[in-house]
């Protein structure tokens, strides 16, 4: 009975490794992703590069393909996941970090440079209390994901009327339900990435690929946390 209890604690042990390391190899990802937009976003956005995706009279045609292609980004990634090289998934993940970037460099024209700086830190602080949540709560939030998912899914509607409807009440209670919303995701999936990272072997093709599968997630839940406390604290320019 001994040997089995030493046994299991063995294993327990040996997965809890397993998965830290994986977590930890999805944030290294995450944050390298964002690094590269973030760099991207402030030379596009505080230089002459803005013209290039942005005119006077609106968006360039290479400003409409910037905006377009991370959803292109996304669908080679995710249904190219099984097909790709880890290498070629590497090289697509960071060109769709890079194109990120480009796309969000609006935010150092629409909004102060301050503003923009004070966010990210709120954002990074909320953002990492909710994934610290989301490693060590030993509560299922498989639920929790399912109406988030609901929700998000409301908010993408009500965001297409108020296009038209131009409401800035609206605007107010869409971005204060995105900021709930993506604060909950945050901990719905870290919890779930460790979980994935305690079947995983490690080291292998399969592991990384689901490791950038995982940082592309986390990546979408800060940066879309980030854009709606921007919109909540306001502060455009004149």
């Amino acid at each position: 009975m001994d040997n089995n209890l030493n046994f299991n604690s063995d294993f327990v042990t040996n997965d809890a490794s397993v998965a830290k390391s994986f977590v930890s190899n999805v944030f290294a990802y995450m944050a390298l992703a964002l690094g590269i937009s973030g760099v991207t976003a402030f030379l596009f956005g505080t230089t002459d590069l803005i013209y290039l995706l942005f005119s006077k009279t609106g968006m360039t045609p290479l400003g409409w393909i910037v905006m377009l292609a991370p959803l292109a980004f996304i669908l080679i990634i995710n249904f190219g996941i099984n097909r790709l090289s880890v290498p070629a998934l590497i090289v697509t993940y960071l060109a769709y970090a890079a194109v990120m970037g480009m796309s969000l460099s609006f935010i150092f024209v629409v909004y102060d440079f301050g503003l923009v700086t004070n966010v990210f830190f709120i954002t990074a602080g909320l953002f990492g209390a909710m994934a610290l949540l989301g490693y060590t709560t030993k509560t299922d939030l498989t639920k929790l994901g399912g109406i988030l998912m609901m929700a998000l899914i409301g908010i993408i509607i009500a965001s297409l009327v108020n296009f038209f409807m131009n409401s800035s009440s609206l605007d107010y209670l869409i971005s204060c339900a995105g900021v709930l919303i993506f604060t909950g995701l945050t901990a719905y999936d870290v919890q779930k990435i460790k979980r994935i990272g305690a079947g995983v072997e490690y080291g292998t093709a399969s592991a990384t690929k689901l490791a950038i599968l995982g940082a592309v997630s986390l990546y979408l839940d800060f940066v879309n946390l980030f854009l709606f406390l921007l919109r909540v604290f306001g502060g455009r320019r004149d």
